[in-house]
């Protein structure tokens, strides 16, 4: 019944195995793909024509993961997989960025390529597997995609590089780096780091490229012996449509790039395709060439002409050349209620970024295949119609949104100070107010402004830049901070952030079949440069982090309780937390380690919280003195609540230096006083003193004594 191919490999110490032939047998191509004990299931359909008009290639990657894999239910109310998560659309996006470039140009057939996570060993992360088994599903297809591609993940553990640690493994790692290419080039890299120099982040690079070859000969393997037929696809001759537009266009299209203003840019570039179009396809009359074809010619007229005024003059759109990076101007301190804000601006490219601090109830809840884990560094990244002098839907966020976010979320997070210095959970939110060039490293830089302003000790301040590629033939320019233009007209969106110190981040997109290690050294050694001029600019707003937290922040003070006290700290049903915090107004949040951080933004809220806590998780200490409350008068004496719901007794003897008739001659219930802790009697009741303390300073007046006499003894009570 079934016709079933297997390849098997030891990878990185574990067994990789390539099937195919039992499961979605209706599907143009899928693998089942096993290693370790996690298993993906990798499915590929492609439609036999494209819609007529279509103008672009609609592929579209859906990677999930199902909860069954590591044997989980999922959590909230409704217990099914629902919309995908933040890490199911990245992942997607780092599948979809290696294998969209080689499909035959002209290809245009919609595909779907779905990646589903059927088991998860908690050992062997699936996303660089389902890009492994997209890959050989996709060569198995017959579709027209010129792989396979390779995928590894790269570690840096004790100083050395590792290929595809496991998730244990990684925790210990300052290089978090997934690279994918083909036999012959890398095509895509993704990668988080603890400031490394960019001769690591290059080594790593080609170690994850070497690492993948053995993966990538067996897909070709498996595919000699259960691909199927390719289709019969030839792309569309395009020579004649392109004649016909570079003799009607060209010589305008050139005059209309030597405008260095985007909007007359684009508004001439505009005022020439419709010039092209009138000529071509004409309304109401029959036209040679279809819209699409001279669409896609005036596209290619586009890159050509841009692309060779940088190769043959070294002049890029906007005048620059190829290092340049524009004018930059950084403000912080614009919002006056925000905790911290900045608005980066670089050239026509301008990011309002605004840091949030908040306490451990702000923490998000993410659910995964490892289980519920807390996050405490958000960052949210907004891309508004306006920016780009456009109307459109607004919404939830897109997929490019999450991407960007995710990217300068990896980029300051080496940075940021660990939790126990820094108790505080950070939300940062970038709205993009203009675009023509990188906003996911304009975003890098305003969240790193924005983030000194608001008081938090950073390392050091980071910076990203933005590099693209011209590759013709055997030439090629590299160039810095890219416009909007040279991203979509040319080869590569190669993205570099980092300090002064090393390189926190680094994405890397090719269009083309690949690129080489020199170019790479290239670009990351011109991506420095840039990156120092950045921080640079960056400085003279602000250098390093405010000594003090924003007016508005709230304050948080961190103590330790013991975990047997966790318990009566937060009462039945929690009964006692919540008295406490309505009570002081201070928020409270308790780990299950005995850590208590209280907050709010005023600081007598905090230390009645803390002084309440205290007087629940521990005892009163013997020679303390305490501010407290009479809450009974007695002719012996006065009764003090004087810690947290802890009474004591104050003996008529106690209350005054002078002697005492009647106790409401000196207190009466509702007082507040200060007591000194004397110590316990035979039955274990609490025995203070009023008249060892000044009532008005607080002042031990016998340790005072005891100091002034020169003895230091302290005189028996």
């Amino acid at each position: 019944m079934f016709e079933i191919h297997r390849e098997e490999i030891d990878w990185a110490g574990r067994k990789l195995v390539l099937e195919t032939g039992k499961i979605a047998r209706q599907a143009d191509g899928a693998v089942l793909a096993t290693w370790g004990e996690t298993t993906v299931l990798a499915t590929v359909v492609s439609a036999k024509s494209a819609k007529p008009g279509q103008d672009f290639f609609p592929l579209t990657v859906n990677y999930q993961e199902k909860a069954f894999a590591a044997g989980r239910i999922p959590g909230g109310y409704f217990k099914r997989e629902g919309r995908p998560s933040e890490r199911e659309t990245l992942v997607s996006r780092l599948i979809d960025r290696p294998i969209r470039p080689l499909f035959v140009d002209g290809y245009k057939n919609e595909t779907q390529v779905i990646l589903t996570v059927l088991s998860h060993d908690l050992e062997n992360d699936p996303d660089v597997l389902a890009m492994v088994a997209a890959s050989a599903a996709l060569t198995l297809s017959g579709v027209p995609f010129m792989g396979p591609i390779g995928g590894a993940r790269v570690g840096h553990i004790n100083g050395a590089l590792k290929v595809n640690p496991t998730i244990e493994e990684m925790k210990n790692s300052t290089l978090d780096l997934v690279v994918a290419g083909t036999a012959d080039a890398v095509l895509m890299v993704e990668s988080e780091a603890k400031e490394l120099s960019e001769e690591t982040m290059l080594e790593a690079v080609m170690t994850g490229h070497r690492g993948f070859q053995p993966v990538i000969d067996a897909i070709i393997r498996l595919a000699e012996r259960a691909a199927k037929e390719p289709r019969d696809f030839s792309p569309p001759a395009k020579e004649e449509v392109a004649a016909a537009v570079a003799k009607i266009g060209e010589a305008e299209l050139r005059e209309a790039y030597k405008i260095t203003v985007k909007q007359q840019r684009y508004a001439t570039v505009d005022a020439v395709k419709a010039k092209v179009f009138a000529a071509l396809a004409p309304e109401g009359a029959e036209a040679k060439f279809s819209k699409e074809q001279i669409d896609e010619a005036f596209h290619d007229l586009q890159a050509k002409v841009v692309r060779w005024n940088i190769l043959d003059d070294g002049l890029r759109i906007d005048g620059r050349d190829v290092k340049t990076v524009r004018p930059i101007v950084s403000e912080v301190g614009i919002l006056p209620r925000a905790h911290g804000s900045a608005l980066f601006t670089r050239g026509e490219t301008q990011a309002l970024v605004v840091a949030t601090l908040g306490t451990g109830e702000d923490e998000q809840f993410v659910d995964s295949l490892e289980g519920t884990y807390k996050e405490r560094f958000l960052l949210h990244y907004n891309f508004p119609p306006y920016s780009v002098g456009e109307t459109g839907r607004m919404g939830s966020p897109g997929r490019r949104e999450i991407g960007h976010g995710k990217l300068a979320w990896r980029a300051i997070r080496p940075v940021l100070p660990a939790p126990a210095e820094f108790p505080y959970t950070l939300r940062l939110v970038s709205e993009i107010t203009e675009s023509n060039g990188s906003s996911s490293m304009a975003t890098v830089c305003g969240s790193s402004l924005a983030l000194m302003d608001a008081g938090v000790p950073m390392k050091r301040p980071t910076a990203g830049i933005a590099m693209g590629l011209i590759l013709e033939g055997e030439r090629f320019a590299v160039l810095s901070d890219i416009l909007g233009d040279e991203d979509h007209l040319g080869d590569m969106d190669f993205k570099v952030a980092g300090t002064s110190e090393g390189v926190t981040s680094l994405q890397m997109d090719i269009k083309i079949a690949g690129i080489t290690e020199e170019i790479m050294r290239v670009a990351l050694a011109q991506a420095r440069d840039g990156r120092m001029h950045i921080l640079g600019e960056m400085s003279k707003a602000l250098s390093s982090s405010r000594a003090e937290l924003g007016e508005f922040a709230p304050r948080i003070e961190t103590l330790k309780i013991p975990t047997e006290k966790i318990r009566e700290v937060i009462g039945t049903g929690g009964k006692v937390i919540r008295e406490i915090v309505e009570k002081t107004g201070a928020k409270v949040n308790i780990e299950d380690d005995g850590t208590v951080k209280v907050a709010s933004s005023d600081s007598n809220s905090i230390k009645a919280a803390i002084n309440w806590i205290k007087s629940i998780a521990s005892d009163p200490e013997v020679g303390q003195i305490y501010e407290g409350t009479v809450v009974k008068t007695a002719e012996f004496g006065a009764f003090v609540n004087f810690f947290g719901s802890k009474d004591g007794l104050v003996h008529i003897s106690q209350l005054a230096a002078t002697r005492v008739a009647k106790t409401t001659d000196v207190v009466k219930e509702g007082d507040k006083v200060k007591v000194k802790l004397l110590g316990f009697d035979d039955r274990g009741k609490v025995r203070l003193s009023m008249r060892a303390v000044d009532q008005t300073t607080g002042e031990d007046i016998e340790a005072k004594a005891a100091k002034s006499d020169g003895t230091g003894a302290q005189p028996q009570v």
